[in-house]
């Protein structure tokens, strides 16, 4: 008995040393575990926060991070796994690995890329508008702009109140812009009030005064030409300066003012010729063309002439540039030499002979100031467009600083020549109503190809004849058949 139960006791003491063995085994396994994770397992530190905020658009850059394990330093193994998007508003994740040994450590970092910058908003017109009284205002309109967002137009809300209106606009991060433009219901702005025609006229004594006409426009009250009270008077019979006044006043008493001078004045004489007796101005009008003017230019430029080109806005830019180059002068005819509508009203001439002009300036750079009507000065044709335009148009082109120039000697290309289109007709017809007992204006139109024929031999018969062959100039006075309308 007592034999049994000293053998049990051996078993249980053999089964208890067992397991302090296996306890201790496992303790000197755990214990060297722990060693190598002491030794060997890595860690991450992040630079700055887990979690960084940038404001869109600033680019983002790695604050930086540092990884080691107990003696080593693990920084260059670290792997990064993730991007930030600095152009896109949102939350990044970026990713940092490092292994070593059997461990493995691994951290992340939260990025989140915000707009900050609240939306513009830009007004067009003025933040503190007038408006006119009883009256709405018209939006002038905006622009809406956003860092992010870009146009936001579409989303503005705009509230209308009886003094403002508010513009507001949210972005898409919630930002918030609002302007206001402040509306002050007041009139200070008087009418538009334009002459129509010249304000300074210059008639002669017996000619009729015609009112060129006005046009008065206000800002509120539209259209206000009935308002418009005429002061002053012209009496054409009598010579001297007269001051008519136009004034016209809106609702709000806002007044505009404006003045036109009438001069009337005596008759002037004009030349029938040009001051030298014996000399012959060639003149050619309604070019240029780009074969005829071309040899009228190369008989001019061998036989040693100047010439006169009263031109249009017909033809090639060379041949004015190259006349103007050669020393001859260069006049204004007309840019349409549509009678219709040149001579329907003074202004309708004048737009006419401004387009010519600029045509002229613009190749040369020369301001010519020589002009002949279209018609001469003594058509009657105009009478057609209307009465007494002529004279109207005499006046005022000398007024301003134009000089005119008629004919005395007429060519005939454009008449009896015409229909023969004969070269010895234009030559026979020029050369019979020369003479030395005065200056002597010649109508060509360079236009006609048999004019270009016969221009040498008129030439050759001047120089023969012992004429002598001049240009206009600013000393060559006006020259006038007289008027008839």
């Amino acid at each position: 008995m007592e034999r049994e139960v000293n053998g049990e006791q051996e078993k249980i003491d053999k089964e208890i040393f067992i397991i302090k063995v296996v306890v201790l085994i496992v303790l000197i396994i755990a214990f060297i575990i722990l060693i190598v994770y002491l030794v060997f397992a890595p860690t991450i530190d992040l630079k700055k926060s887990k979690e960084i905020s940038i404001t869109y658009p600033k680019v983002y850059k790695e604050p930086g991070y540092k990884a080691k394990s107990l003696f080593n330093d693990l920084t260059n193994k670290v792997k990064v796994k993730g991007k930030v998007n600095s152009q896109k508003i949102g939350t990044y994740k970026i990713t940092y690995i490092v292994k070593n040994f059997l461990f493995t450590a691994v951290t992340t970092r939260s990025v989140k890329v915000v707009d900050k910058e609240k939306p513009q908003i830009i007004l067009k017109g003025k933040e503190e508008t007038d408006v006119c009284p009883n009256a709405n205002y018209q939006e002038e309109g905006y622009e809406v702009t956003d860092n992010y967002d870009k146009d936001l137009k579409d989303k503005v809300k705009v509230t209308v109140t009886d003094n403002e209106i508010v513009y507001t606009v949210k972005d898409s991060s919630g930002n918030k812009a609002k302007v206001i433009r402040k509306l002050i219901y007041q009139d200070k702005i008087k009418p538009d009030l334009k002459l129509k025609g010249s304000t300074n006229l210059s008639l002669t004594i017996g000619s009729t005064y015609l009112e060129s006409g006005y046009t008065a426009i206000d800002n509120c009250d539209g259209d206000v030409w009935g308002n418009v009270k005429v002061m002053g008077s012209v009496n054409p019979n009598k010579l001297g300066t007269y001051t008519l006044t136009y004034n016209v006043q809106d609702k709000a008493g806002n007044e505009a003012i404006a003045t036109r001078k009438v001069t009337i004045r005596n008759i002037q004489k004009t030349n029938s010729g040009c001051g030298i007796a014996g000399a012959i101005y060639l003149t050619f009008d309604d070019g240029p063309n780009a074969s005829s003017t071309a040899q009228i230019l190369n008989v001019l430029k061998e036989e040693g002439v100047k010439a006169t080109f009263f031109v249009t806005n017909a033809g090639p830019d060379a041949l004015i540039k190259r006349a103007y180059d050669e020393g001859h002068t260069i006049g204004l005819h007309t840019a349409s030499h549509k009678y219709n509508v040149v001579y329907a009203s003074v202004n309708n001439y004048f737009n006419d002979l401004n387009a010519v002009a600029n045509r002229v300036k613009r190749i040369t750079g020369y301001d010519s100031k020589f002009i002949r009507f279209p018609g001469g000065s003594s058509n009657t044709v105009s009478r057609k467009y209307s009465s007494g335009i002529m004279t109207r148009l005499a006046s005022e082109v000398v007024n301003r600083g134009y000089k005119y120039y008629d004919w005395n000697v007429d060519s005939g290309d454009a008449g009896t020549c015409a229909k023969s289109k004969s070269s010895s007709c234009v030559y026979s017809t020029t050369t019979r109503y020369l003479s030395k007992n005065k200056c002597n204006m010649v109508l060509m139109h360079d236009i006609k190809s048999y004019t270009a024929d016969a221009l040498r031999n008129i030439i050759k018969y001047g120089k023969q004849n012992g004429y002598i062959f001049k240009q206009i100039d600013s000393s060559t006075p006006i020259v006038s058949q007289g008027i008839n309308n």
